[in-house]
């Protein structure tokens, strides 16, 4: 699906030529130009840090904050020195970390109680979960979650059939989101049966413009909106082609922002950018992005792996 994708965002990335034409007009929202909010990512080793790297993307005008923190009893969560930069995967062996799921389900709920006291309720508020919990746990998360934050973002195991339990009262519901499965097909029974509220996707993971759109667009009748993966890991390219998507479906939720390093904003000009809590697409033409072969050229590729997850007795989990 990515080599897809790959050539279908060439494809269609080049039919916008003009700065005025984006390769999928006609953009859904002008204010004055095509823009989407975006979350930042805040991770802290603790509540405290966690809620200090909050503050700091309000700051900079942030809407919408992802928090992370880490679980007492288990070892501290890995926290980059360039917290901006935030990116999990480290060179060479695959780290290991440890979970507990019962552990997790009592202390993050007093992480967003701690958030909501220091800011409020208008700051939306994102959590990722991964795949750590299995579906059976989530009824829980959200009774314990859901009163004290207005927004919502988790992923449970993957090695379940696509199946979520029947959600709890409504006055306990949270934003449920799925991020595994990047094939269509996978993704039909989550849209159709409502089980989900956001589908965080990635452009070219999911096969490129033409099978998103199709995607987003069975999402809509059901009421499900959009939430682009941003994360690292993916070039600024696939930012770029994710921001065009965003402003040509009515059902667009949030845009995933994690920020690149400067190096590699230096590699891959490109004309989207950040204000007042939105990213906008730029006006370049096509996806504007351009790419520095020379530059790219002193950066040889290293390989790097996201952590490997134990629990508490040692069993290999979902990270």
């Amino acid at each position: 699906m990515t080599a897809i994708g790959a050539v279908d965002n060439g494809s269609l990335g080049h039919q916008g030529q003009s700065p005025q034409h984006s390769p999928l007009q006609p953009a859904r929202r002008q204010k004055p130009h095509p823009q989407c909010w975006s979350n930042g990512h805040a991770n802290g080793r603790d509540i405290e840090e966690t809620a200090d790297e909050v503050a700091k993307y309000k700051q900079m005008g942030y809407l919408a904050v992802r928090a992370q923190t880490g679980i007492p009893a288990c070892p501290p969560l890995r926290v980059a020195k360039e917290k901006m930069f935030y990116e999990p995967a480290e060179k060479g062996l695959p780290p290991e970390n440890t979970w507990s799921s019962e552990k997790y389900l009592l202390h993050v709920p007093r992480l967003f109680e701690a958030l909501r006291l220091k800011f409020g309720d208008e700051l939306h508020l994102l959590h990722d979960v991964h795949h750590r919990l299995t579906p059976s746990k989530l009824p829980a998360w959200e009774r314990a979650w859901s009163p004290i934050t207005s927004s919502g973002s988790k992923t449970p195991s993957r090695r379940t059939a696509g199946r979520l339990p029947p959600d709890p009262p409504a006055h306990h519901h949270a934003a449920r989101g799925w991020r595994s499965l990047q094939h269509h097909l996978g993704r039909q029974p989550l849209i159709t049966e409502q089980l989900i509220d956001y589908l965080r996707m990635t452009v070219v993971h999911g096969g490129g413009f033409t099978h998103l759109k199709k995607i987003a667009a069975l999402a809509e009748t059901y009421h499900v909106r959009t939430g682009c993966h941003g994360a690292t890991d993916l070039s600024p390219v696939a930012m770029a082609a994710a921001l065009h998507f965003d402003i040509s479906v009515n059902n667009f939720g949030i845009q995933e922002y994690m920020r690149h390093t400067a190096q590699t904003d230096e590699v891959f000009p490109h004309s989207y950018f950040f204000k007042d809590g939105h990213l906008h697409p730029g006006e370049a033409p096509a996806l504007g992005v351009d790419y520095n072969e020379k530059l790219a050229a002193t950066f040889p590729y290293e390989r790097a792996y996201l952590p490997v997850n134990r629990k508490l007795d040692g069993t290999m989990w979902n990270w």
